[in-house]
């Protein structure tokens, strides 16, 4: 069983940066896939980004070369490195982990991540 706690979430302008984290408690299993999810008001939840147990990312088109997902077994600890923000990142961001490989094309497949944070809100200003 884990949990997921994320924090760094906050207001930033357009152009601006922000790191997110997620740190996991429980028995954290390399084997295990995470991902980044958001959800913005009124829209439908999105995969951003993930990372499998080899440590290779996929990302969503709308954030390629912009964001970039790492993990840090040492801290238990699963970070989102976003920059040149847009208003329309604007959205809850959620960690999340699951023992298939690829949690976003499990998503896509109308499968669903076992393991979900609370959420950290980014704002983005223009």
């Amino acid at each position: 069983q884990l949990q997921l706690v994320e924090s760094g979430g906050g207001s930033v302008e357009s152009g601006g940066s922000l790191t997110l984290s997620c740190v996991v408690s429980g028995y954290f299993y390399k084997q295990y896939s995470m991902a980044w999810f958001r959800q913005a008001p009124g829209k439908e939840r999105e995969g951003v980004a993930d990372i499998d147990s080899d440590d290779n990312p996929t990302y969503a088109d709308s954030v390629k070369g912009r964001f970039t997902i790492s993990r840090d077994y040492a801290n238990n600890t699963l970070y989102l490195q976003m920059n040149s923000l847009k208003p329309e990142d604007t959205a809850m961001y959620y960690c999340t982990a699951d023992t298939s490989r690829g949690i976003l094309k499990l998503y896509d497949s109308g499968g669903y991540p076992n393991y979900w944070g609370q959420g950290t809100q980014v704002t983005v200003s223009s």
